[in-house]
C-alpha cells in the first residue's frame, strides 16, 4: 500500500478539504451534462421542478430525442450522489424513459437549467456529533396514472447528511397513513443498516435513533399494541417498526409539515419552500463568489 496523501478526487467527485470540513461536489460533471444538452447559453432557474406546467401544448416539439433523453437521465442519476436537491426531479423523469412525451423533455430542460445555475453546489461533511436522526415522508397517491405514492427519507449523522432515498412505492396505498407507514418501514431499515455500519467502525450508537414523521395516525399505529383489522394488509411493516420501537432502537417523534425536511424528496415545491429545505439539507455552494440561485 502507498499513502497518496489527502484525497482530492474520487470517481468524479471533487473533495475540498478545509480545517473544519470536507466539501463534496461534481462541478465538472454537472457542466458536462449542461454541454451534452447544449444548454450552455440558457438562462438558469431557481427550481428544478414545476408545480404546474404552463405554456405547454400537446403539439409542442420535444426538446430532446428519446436517445438523448435517456442519456441525460442516466448522467443525472450519477449527479444525485452529491445533489439530493435534484433527487425527486430525476426520479420522476426516470419513470418515463420508454414512454416520454414533449412535456417530459420540457421538464428535463428545466432541470438542466437549474443545474446550470447551481453547478458548484454540493454536500458538506462537517465536524459535529455522531448522533443519527431520520426524516420520513410520503406523498399519497401522487402518480396520476397508477395512483402509487412516492416516499422519501433522509438521515443525518450529526449535522451531516449521509443518506437519502426517493422511490415510488410498488403497491397502491389505500390511505395516507398506509403510504406513510410503508415509508417509515423503509426508513427504519435504512437507519438500522447505518447504525450497524457505524458499529463496524467501533462507533456504538447507544441511544435510540430519533425518527421524525408528520403523520399522527402513523405514529399512533406504530405505538398501538392493538392490531386493527383495517391495517392487516400492512402487518409486516407494522410489526417491523413496532419491534424496533419496543427494543429502543428507534424513537418515533412527531414533526410539523413546515419542518419536515423529507418534503423536498417527495413532491414538487414552490421556490421559496424549495430553497428553505435545500438549505436545511445543507446543500450549498462552496464558492462565495458564485451566484446562488
Amino acid at each position: 500500500m502507498k499513502n497518496l496523501g489527502s484525497p482530492t478526487h474520487f470517481l468524479g467527485i471533487k473533495i475540498d478539504n478545509t480545517s473544519d470540513k470536507y466539501f463534496l461536489s461534481q462541478a465538472l460533471y454537472a457542466k458536462s451534462i449542461v454541454e451534452l444538452a447544449e444548454l450552455q447559453n440558457c438562462n438558469s432557474v431557481a427550481n428544478p421542478c414545476v408545480t404546474k406546467l404552463t405554456g405547454y401544448t400537446a403539439e409542442s416539439a420535444p426538446c430532446f430525442s428519446p436517445a438523448a433523453y435517456r442519456q441525460l437521465i442516466g448522467s443525472l442519476q450519477y449527479l444525485t450522489l452529491t445533489r439530493p436537491d435534484i433527487a425527486y426531479a430525476v426520479n420522476a423523469l426516470s419513470q418515463h424513459m420508454h414512454d416520454l412525451t414533449s412535456s417530459h423533455t420540457l421538464l428535463l430542460k428545466k432541470l438542466i437549467r437549474y443545474i446550470k445555475g447551481t453547478t458548484y453546489f454540493g454536500l458538506p461533511i462537517t465536524r459535529s456529533t455522531l448522533l443519527l436522526k431520520t426524516y420520513s415522508d410520503a406523498d399519497w397517491a401522487s402518480d396520476p396514472v397508477t395512483r402509487k405514492s412516492t416516499y422519501g427519507f433522509c438521515t443525518f449523522l450529526g449535522d451531516t447528511l449521509v443518506s437519502w432515498t426517493v422511490k415510488k412505492q410498488s403497491t397502491v396505498s389505500r390511505s395516507s397513513t398506509e403510504s406513510e407507514y410503508r415509508a417509515l418501514a423503509a426508513a427504519t431499515a435504512d437507519t438500522i443498516w447505518i447504525k450497524k455500519l457505524l458499529a463496524d467502525f467501533r462507533l456504538d450508537h447507544t441511544s435510540p435513533v430519533d425518527m421524525f414523521c408528520e403523520n399522527t395516525s402513523t405514529i399512533a399505529l406504530a405505538n398501538n399494541p392493538v392490531f386493527h383489522a383495517r391495517t392487516k394488509h400492512i402487518e409486516i411493516d407494522q410489526r417491523f417498526v413496532r419491534e424496533h420501537i419496543q427494543n429502543i432502537v428507534i424513537r418515533l417523534l412527531p414533526i410539523s409539515t413546515v419542518d419536515q425536511l423529507a418534503d423536498i424528496l417527495t413532491k414538487p415545491l414552490s421556490t421559496p419552500r424549495f430553497k428553505l429545505l435545500r438549505s436545511k439539507l445543507t446543500i450549498s455552494s462552496n464558492y462565495q463568489f458564485e451566484g446562488e440561485c
